[in-house]
């Protein structure tokens, strides 16, 4: 039998086809969009206590019109984390499939997705952010909580050089998380308007009482990077007893972060949160042409250690116009974090 497969024979044996058993690890999963989604489709599979924390800064798309018109948390994130957490049964298959599916039409509907109108609508009925994404959860039998990082709508704004593709070393001012996520340029740095918004409670409460706490892969300016950017949530994630996992992404974005190396990922994190160390930093064997200098970038920058792992999807869909996969395989992003789990120490009797 090959390494893959009994990797994934390991992880099908820790989930027997329902939710895993009790005294799973309490793990908190930070981030945005489709990256936060493959870490949950991941993680539900090791864990039966699990919290997913997501950016509220989306302005586009479905998200951005109601934001737009109902001055409401752009919806799409939670969304999307939402449908990752569905199980794989017929009723959470099912759920997840009428939750991601949008109108198509001439008309005002078009492009909306169903999920979306019904967070904002139970949003409206309920007036409590958090009780109204936990209904949700709960009608489509979710194996996990899904939280925003913050109750007030966000803007994200970007310092990039060469936005002007005249100007090239001129650095200007971009606004907007979908504007950012395909700037031209290179991004020096982000922060969100308004400054130092408020913290949900509940995710406060949730990172200070983790076993563990995964932050990405995502978009690293967009999704990954706003969360250091909440006062109080970046202090409970200093503070926090709990152990820290730092998930690279398996290649460059194209825009946000064109270019950019495994360290360089490191060395724009740690200068938006300094003093912020994890204990883990995870990334595909096959995205780290350089291991000696992620090793040591990890060490220095975020006092952290390194494991490699296959974690890519296989196969010509995972691989945009025949690059590199930009998509994790669930199974073996679930057997490499329950290894670290495993590895790298216990702060509670889940085995």
């Amino acid at each position: 039998m090959t390494g893959r497969a009994l990797r994934l024979r390991r992880v099908r044996k820790l989930v027997p086809g329902a939710r895993p058993h009790k005294g799973t690890p309490k793990v908190v999963a930070l981030g945005g969009g489709m990256g936060l989604s493959a870490s949950l489709a991941a993680l539900r599979r090791i864990t039966g206590d699990l919290t997913a924390v997501v950016t509220v800064a989306d302005d586009g798309g479905s998200s951005g019109r109601l934001r737009d018109e109902l001055g409401v948390l752009p919806p799409g994130d939670l969304r999307k984390a939402l449908a990752a957490l569905c199980g794989d049964d017929d009723w959470g298959q099912t759920w997840a499939r009428v939750i991601q599916h949008r109108f198509q039409s001439g008309g005002e509907l078009h492009d909306h997705a169903v999920g979306n109108l019904l967070i904002v609508a139970l949003w409206e009925q309920l007036g409590d952010h958090v009780q109204a994404l936990d209904l949700v959860g709960k009608l489509l039998g979710a194996h996990g909580r899904v939280l925003p990082m913050s109750a007030v709508p966000l803007e994200l704004q970007a310092q990039v050089r060469g936005h002007d593709e005249e100007r090239p070393e001129e650095i200007t001012t971009v606004r907007g998380q979908a504007t950012v996520a395909l700037t031209r340029g290179e991004v020096q740095s982000v922060h969100v308007v308004p400054e130092a918004p408020p913290a949900v409670p509940e995710v406060v409460a949730a990172v200070r009482d983790a076993d563990w706490v995964v932050l990405g892969p995502g978009s690293w300016f967009s999704s990954v990077i706003p969360h250091l950017l909440v006062p109080e949530l970046r202090e409970a994630l200093k503070e926090t007893k709990a152990r820290k996992v730092l998930s690279l992404n398996l290649a460059p974005q194209p825009g946000e972060t064109d270019g950019f190396s495994p360290q360089r990922h490191l060395e724009v994190l740690a200068r938006h949160a300094p003093k912020l160390a994890f204990d883990v930093v995870l990334a595909d064997r096959d995205a780290v042409p350089d291991i000696e200098g992620l090793t040591t970038a990890a060490k220095q920058l975020v006092g952290s250690e390194v494991e490699l792992a296959e974690v890519a999807a296989q196969g010509d869909a995972a691989r945009p116009a025949g690059g590199a996969p930009d998509r994790h395989d669930p199974e073996l992003l679930a057997a490499a974090y329950d290894r670290i789990f495993r590895m790298h120490g216990r702060i509670g009797p889940w085995r």
